[in-house]
């Protein structure tokens, strides 16, 4: 299954999400974009993954026009994308939305905001476990669905 993880900025969550799922699951390969991507990935996200042993050499933040290949799923993770909508030529795939704040946006000390970004990872690493632990590739569309909304509503 090929899973596209979305934000905006496609500089922390969703790159942290892509790099986590593809850590913990060769069955499924993640990808991440945003809708206005930044230039770089944040130097925090990189250091939280690097904290966690995770592989960042090949990660970089993209559009959503230079995914390599049609995803099944699209997860969007902003805490405002639930009503943006995908792109056109995504066509029809499953979405799920599981709102997260944006570590970034935390204008405070730097020890702050890098607990913020631990606790985004926290958060995808949960999300993400839940995920893998059911075996999606299993399980039908409403099942598959279900198991989405259960992951979402983990904190």
């Amino acid at each position: 299954m090929n899973i596209l993880f979305l934000c905006t900025g496609n500089s922390c969550r969703s790159i942290m999400a892509e790099a986590i799922l593809n850590e913990r699951t060769r069955i499924h390969q993640a990808f991440s974009a945003g809708s206005h991507p930044e230039q770089q990935i944040n130097p925090m996200a990189v250091q939280t993954l690097q904290s966690h042993d995770i592989a960042t050499e090949n990660l970089c933040s993209k559009g959503w026009d230079n995914i390599p290949v049609m995803p099944d799923l699209v997860i969007t993770l902003c805490s405002d994308a639930a009503s943006t909508p995908c792109p056109v030529y995504l066509g029809n795939v499953m979405r799920s939305h599981w709102s997260m704040t944006d570590p970034s946006k935390i204008n405070t000390s730097a020890e702050v905001q890098q607990a913020a970004f631990e606790q985004a990872f926290t958060l995808l690493q949960r999300r993400i476990d839940c995920f893998l632990q059911h075996h999606p590739e299993h399980l039908s569309p409403p099942e598959l669905k279900t198991l989405l909304d259960k992951c979402s509503g983990l904190n």
